[in-house]
Formats: C-alpha cells, structure tokens, sequence
C-alpha cells in the first residue's frame, strides 16, 4: 500500500498563505503533518481553516500537541487521536505531539508529529518522552518532525534509533530544510519504522515554498505492504 506523507513546519501561518496552500496542493500528500500549526486560543477553528485551504481533514491535534497537527486526505481513515505535552525548562516555550492511528485499506499505521526545543539541554529529555509514547504503538510508525538539530544531535539520535531516515534511505540527507533563506541544516525529517520501504524522498524547494515558510517540507513515498 503507496502512502505519500508530507512534514512540513509552516512558521506560524506568518508568511505567505497562498502560496503555502499552493505548495501542499502540489505535493497532494495522503497525510501531511504540521509543526508551528494553530496552539492554544481558537485552535480547533484555525486548524480546520488550515485544513480547508488545503483540501485536506484535521486526523489529530489539540491543546497539549502545541500546534503539531496531523491532516489526512479521504483516502486516510482516523481510528484514534491523541497528544502529550513533552518535558521543558519553566519560562521556556512549551512543546508536544500529535498522534494519528490511521489506516488505508486493510493496512494500520501511527502518524506521529513534533517539533523539538530550540534549547539543546531540552531536547534529549523531549526526545525521550516521544520514544516512550511511541513504543507503547504496535503498528508501524511514521514520525515527522522539526529536531531544531542536525543528525549529529543527541535528540535526532534517541528518536531515529530502530527506525529509518527517510531522506538517508532515498539519498537524500544532504538536501537542507532550513532556512528558505540561507538554505545550510537539515533538521527537518521523516523517520519511519522498518517495516515501511522508502520509495521515494524529496525536498520542495520550489519557488512557492520560498515564499511559504522559513521551512522547506519534506516528502516521502512510502510502501507500508
């Protein structure tokens, strides 16, 4: 079963909506996994808005998650939502996850979403928290999220351990994620479990995705047969 997942940190909804609408429409993913999406006050309104302007239906969210949101296209069934609010430092920006149990057709999977502190002392101990609520899942798991660190950080090592960089399966972990600006770090990423063959990976650097976010997203094509 061909599943076609986007991850994508959309900054907030700040830059240019239009041509943030235009870039997931392009990619037409089957599951799209937001960081920096709506948190907190009107969230539910706000993320059933973003979800429109992409053709697509809110799968998984809420207040705890922080504006990590998981949307599916009608070909994706939604079994099971739920998010955590993961460990920080008080005074310091809060974080979450979504969770999705989803599936196409006869096949179960777990979309997971995240985006990890901008404080490297924070991040293993998030990282550690997420691994734990993913290990109580027995389907496969697809996990995107923004790491805030290179794949040589502690966190991106905690979270990837057992399963697969997407982008180091299809040969493409030196394409960067961040800035659109100054394109120099990947610290975006799909890992997935490994049970699911990576088909194919890309990075959509498009000139709608320069006017879109800080961000560039991430696609993958997986095969969960």
């Amino acid at each position: 079963m061909d599943l076609r997942v986007l991850t994508y940190n959309v900054h907030g909804q700040k830059d240019d909506r239009d041509a943030l609408a235009a870039v997931v429409k392009d990619v037409a993913p089957d599951v799209l996994i937001v960081q920096e999406g709506p948190r907190r006050f009107r969230w539910q309104s706000k993320t059933a808005a973003l979800a429109r302007s992409f053709d697509m239906l809110v799968a998984a969210g809420g207040l705890p998650a922080l504006g990590n949101v998981v949307l599916t296209n009608l070909r994706v069934r939604v079994h099971d939502a739920w998010s955590i609010r993961l460990p920080h430092t008080a005074g310091r920006h809060m974080r979450g996850a979504a969770f999705a149990e989803c599936s196409v057709g006869p096949v179960r999977f777990v979309v997971a979403g995240s985006h990890l502190s901008t404080h490297a002392d924070e991040r293993p101990a998030q990282a550690e928290a997420l691994r734990a609520e993913l290990s109580k899942v027995d389907h496969p798991v697809l996990l995107g999220a923004d790491f805030n660190e290179s794949s040589s950080g502690e966190a991106w090592r905690i979270l990837q351990e057992g399963m697969t960089d997407a982008a180091a399966a299809a040969g493409g972990a030196e394409r960067p994620t961040f800035s659109c600006a100054n394109p120099r770090e990947r610290i975006d990423a799909l890992f997935v479990d490994p049970r699911v063959t990576v088909l194919g990976y890309d990075v959509a650097d498009t000139p709608e995705a320069l006017r879109a976010s800080d961000h560039f997203p991430v696609v993958a094509h997986l095969d969960l047969t």
